[in-house]
């Protein structure tokens, strides 16, 4: 059981893990030794998770989120299994009490008069500088 807030706890079956060999540094262990892991959660099946949340996870979670509405998180991060696990476990917590924040709604305002009259007299004045840049005509 994975306890995310106080509303939002992960069941044992929601959650599922594999562990792979790993690349990169550790010498003989990387090739004995499956530290790396895959953690799997299965989010459009979670009861604990309201809609909202799940369509703005499934944002976050971008590339990570699967056809049948799984999060897959892989880490690799450290030699050790139990550590890769528990950084794994963060990560989707992370990820989920992202999600559960509201974004604030944007008010679209209205320039004011006074900052439209200042730009539009600011682009006159631009046009004219310009415009005095030709060539001198003799009368």
């Amino acid at each position: 059981m994975l306890r995310i807030s106080d509303t939002i706890t992960l069941q044992d079956w929601e959650l599922t893990e594999q562990f792979i060999r790993a690349s990169g540094p550790g010498g003989q262990n990387v090739n004995k030794v499956s530290t790396a892991v895959e953690l799997r959660f299965e989010a459009e099946r979670s009861p604990s998770l309201t809609p909202a949340v799940k369509k703005r996870l499934r944002r976050l979670a971008g590339r990570r989120w699967t056809k049948e509405g799984a999060i897959i998180l892989f880490c690799d991060e450290t030699r050790s299994q139990a550590r890769n696990r528990d950084l794994a476990r963060e990560r989707l917590a992370a990820l989920i009490q992202q999600a559960t924040v509201v974004p604030k709604r944007r008010i679209a305002t209205k320039p004011t008069r006074g900052s439209v009259q200042r730009r539009l007299s600011a682009k006159k004045q631009r046009g004219e500088v310009k415009s005095l840049r030709g060539r001198v005509q003799d009368d």
